[in-house]
């Protein structure tokens, strides 16, 4: 089992910046990948970047791309999502998402664990 927290959420005006946090505890191993999604009222959960525990490597959707950064620290197992260039349409609930597997997972049924969730609100 993994137990995920999230934080740093908040309002942000345009071209802000926000750092989300997510603290990892449980059984959490090498072949570990971590995930951002997220969810705007009314519409599905979206992949957002996602890294692997050992490897490091990352994965970042296209509306992301350049903007956001991905990064973890293992010491600490927390897993962070530094967002730069904040826009409107990036208003939506963060989630943080653990699976056994790979960055090829940028799916959210692929991850079985899950935490609360953080709103991020960009005014314009």
């Amino acid at each position: 089992q993994v137990q995920l927290v999230e934080s740093g959420g908040g309002l942000v005006q345009a071209g802000g910046s926000l750092r989300l946090s997510c603290a990892a505890s449980g059984r959490t191993f090498s072949s570990t990948v971590m995930g951002w999604f997220r969810q705007a009222p009314g519409k599905e959960r979206e992949f957002v970047a996602n890294i692997g525990w050992s490897s490091g490597s990352t994965w970042y959707a296209d509306s992301v791309k350049g903007r956001f950064t991905i990064s973890r620290d293992n010491a600490k197992n927390t897993v962070y999502l530094q967002m730069n260039s904040l826009e409107p349409e990036d208003t939506a609930v963060y989630y943080c998402a653990a699976a056994y597997g790979s960055i090829w997972y940028r799916t959210s049924g692929k991850y079985p664990y899950w935490g609360q969730g953080t709103q991020v609100s960009v005014s314009s």
